[in-house]
Parts: structure tokens; sequence; C-alpha cells
């Protein structure tokens, strides 16, 4: 097995699973409510950070990303377009597609990688530093603060929700 593929796609797929299980709850929930979904799309936190549509945007472009740049292979573009739960929902599927598309194989020198990122112009990474100290704590927390924008508006979440299942195994007698 190779490490990083190993502690990043697994992780991706489960996480963004469980991100769209929160939005499928908040959709129920607006509709029980009568709440705008335009409104509830575009909630936030506090009014300098993005708001939801964006969080699940930011989240999805992080695994593809990081699938790519640590795989050495083309990254799929997604314009960023969502408006409705299922746009999110198909971006969601898109991102798992396409992550679920790349071998393990393809990770064989993703630690060693030099990984480059167009917002630090001249600077790059080690694919292990990238996964590590970049990639996984970025996608987590956009991942947490969607979920949060969706428990900040009422919907009936909780941390299993957030945490997508754990697992369990029966300890032997």
């Amino acid at each position: 097995m190779h490490e990083i593929y190993t502690y990043t796609v697994p992780m991706f797929i489960k996480m963004l699973g469980g991100l769209k299980n929160v939005l499928v709850k908040a959709e129920s929930h607006l509709r029980e409510t009568g709440k705008s979904e335009e409104l509830f799309m575009n909630e936030s936190l506090a009014p300098d950070m993005f708001p939801l549509v964006r969080q699940v945007q930011i989240a999805c472009d992080n695994a593809k990303g990081a699938v790519a740049r640590l795989a050495g292979v083309d990254m799929p573009k997604f314009d960023d377009t969502e408006k409705t739960f299922a746009e999110l929902y198909a971006r969601i599927d898109k991102t798992l597609d396409f992550v679920q598309s790349v071998p393990e194989s393809a990770f064989a020198e993703a630690a060693d990688r030099k990984v480059t990122l167009p917002y630090f112009p001249d600077k790059y990474m080690t694919g292990f530093d990238y996964a590590r100290e970049y990639v996984i704590p970025n996608f987590l927390f956009h991942v947490v603060t969607a979920y949060a924008i969706v428990r900040k508006e009422g919907v009936s979440i909780g941390k299993a929700d957030y945490v997508n299942g754990l697992p369990f195994r029966d300890l032997e007698a």
C-alpha cells in the first residue's frame, strides 16, 4: 500500500459521503421549514467567511486537487455554478467518481513529488508535506465548516453525521 493514498483517498471518500448525507438532511429540513434554498446556500458562520455552497465546492476541489497532484494526473475542472442541493450532490458525485478512478498505483511517487499551487507562486511542497500540512487540514476545515453552517441553521445533525460511521468490529469472546 502507498501510505499517502491510504491516509487521503479513503478519507476523502468517507468524508464527502458524510457531507452529502448532511446536505440531504439539510434539504429535508428546508422542506419542513419552508426556508428558501437560495438563502440557505448563502448562509455562513461569519460575514467574512464563505457561504455553504462555497464550502462544499472548496471541499470537493481539495479532494480532486489532492488526488490529481499527488498521483500526477490531470485535474478535472468544475465550474463553480452550483446553486441548489441537487447541483451540490452532483458535484460531490463527480468528485467521488474522479477520486475513485485514480488507481492506488499512481501514488507510488506521491511522497517525493513536487507539488505547486497557483496561489503560492515560485514555491513547492513535497507530496508528503502537501498532504499532511496543507490538503488534509484544509479539506477537513471546509467539510466541518459546511457541517457547522447546516447545524447553525437548525438542522438536526450530530457528530455521527460528520464522522459518517466508524469501523467497529466485534470483540472476540
